[in-house]
């Protein structure tokens, strides 16, 4: 099982809040409120349909905690275990009502991020005994960055940069506006006064052969063949990181593993993963 930093709390009730509110709107849970008694409390099971990796127990729990605090939220599968069918995740008790109206939400949170985080092992699985990690992209949902890259650890991935704050990552388009991957690289390497990590899009192995006269952290491979990763790796014979990316798929990842970069990111991860199969189920 994979050990994961906890998610910031003020993040998770944010994230929380506005799924809550999208769902109730100015009505509120009206099907529960006329159907089942105000007395009523039940216990439920959040329980896996298919095998998979958990993630985002915490927002299911801030979800049920959200809607009534008398809640009682019980994890059996922390975020990054493995499940199979009919393994229970969780164990819910408390008011029937409060559990239902929090139900979609929770469950949605957890089938997305588990989605995200299953895909991720599948990969990591694929790259089998090579050094190559996979990691994410900023492709994501906007406003879940921060879950789907933590969903993507629970997986057994690594993250890429969190946003355009925290690491310059010099692309075509920048180096098309810029005149050249010189002019780019040149005056990015001289304004990055606090020493960010730096790194550069290539597409080509003389645009490779540019970017490695100048003291880059890290070199993004785009779209390239293995044999031309095989090459690029070599060109680069460890002085910067090696990131392929660009069309990589479970039955590809193997592949450019093999050719000895350090990196393998993967944008569907985040912005394509299918949700995990996951329900709520009623026992008393």
């Amino acid at each position: 099982m994979t050990t994961l930093s906890s998610l910031p709390e003020a993040s998770i009730k944010a994230a929380v809040a506005a799924a809550l509110e999208e769902d109730l709107g100015v009505g509120g849970d009206i099907t529960t409120q006329y159907t089942v008694p105000e007395a009523t409390r039940s216990r439920v099971q959040i329980v896996a349909r298919q095998p998979g990796i958990i993630a985002g127990l915490d927002l299911a729990r801030e979800a049920f905690l959200a809607v009534d605090p008398n809640i009682s939220f019980e994890m059996q599968k922390p975020d990054g275990s493995a499940v199979e069918p009919q393994h229970v995740i969780a164990e819910i008790n408390g008011p029937a009502r409060a559990i239902l109206t929090a139900e979609r939400v929770a469950l949605n949170f957890v089938g997305h991020l588990s989605g995200i985080a299953t895909a991720t092992a599948s990969f990591v699985k694929a790259v089998g005994d090579h050094k190559a990690q996979i990691c994410c992209t900023r492709k994501t949902t906007p406003g879940l960055r921060l879950f789907e890259k933590y969903a993507v650890r629970a997986g057994g991935g690594v993250n890429h940069r969190f946003g355009l704050y925290d690491a310059i990552l010099i692309k075509d388009n920048h180096i098309a506006m810029a005149g050249s991957i010189e002019a780019a690289i040149e005056s990015g390497l001289n304004r990055n006064k606090d020493g960010k990590k730096f790194e550069v899009e290539v597409d080509s192995l003389e645009q490779l052969e540019a970017a490695l006269a100048f003291p880059i952290d890290a070199v993004l491979l785009d779209n390239m063949s293995p044999d031309e990763l095989r090459r690029a790796v070599a060109m680069i014979d460890g002085r910067a990181v090696a990131e392929a990316s660009g069309g990589i798929t479970i039955d590809t990842v193997k592949e450019v593993a093999a050719t000895g970069v350090d990196l393998i990111s993967i944008g569907w991860l985040t912005h394509s993963a299918p949700c995990l199969d996951i329900g709520l189920d009623y026992l008393s």
